[in-house]
């Protein structure tokens, strides 16, 4: 599965297993989510793409935020919620 920015994805290792994330940025190996509670922007949490599972849900709107840096905690907080 691919992986994109502003993509929720759920984590299936780790102490933060089953919490629900979004992707905030990508690398080769790692994706860097956040949830804007426990897990803030300012210090995304680096994943192994194994350690998750992604969802078809993916919001235009966080990703045009995020690429242009204008996301802030409460709008994660309140995507994830929805």
């Amino acid at each position: 599965m691919q992986y994109g920015v502003g993509q929720v994805v759920r984590s299936i290792a780790g102490r933060d297993n089953g919490t629900a994330y979004v992707i905030i940025r990508t690398s080769e190996n790692y994706v860097f989510v956040a949830d804007g509670a426990t897990r803030k922007l300012e210090n995304p949490k680096k994943k192994k793409f194994k350690h998750i599972q992604g969802s078809y849900n993916i919001s235009e709107e966080i990703a045009e935020h995020i690429q242009n840096q204008t996301i802030e905690n409460y709008m994660l907080r309140k995507f994830l919620n929805s």
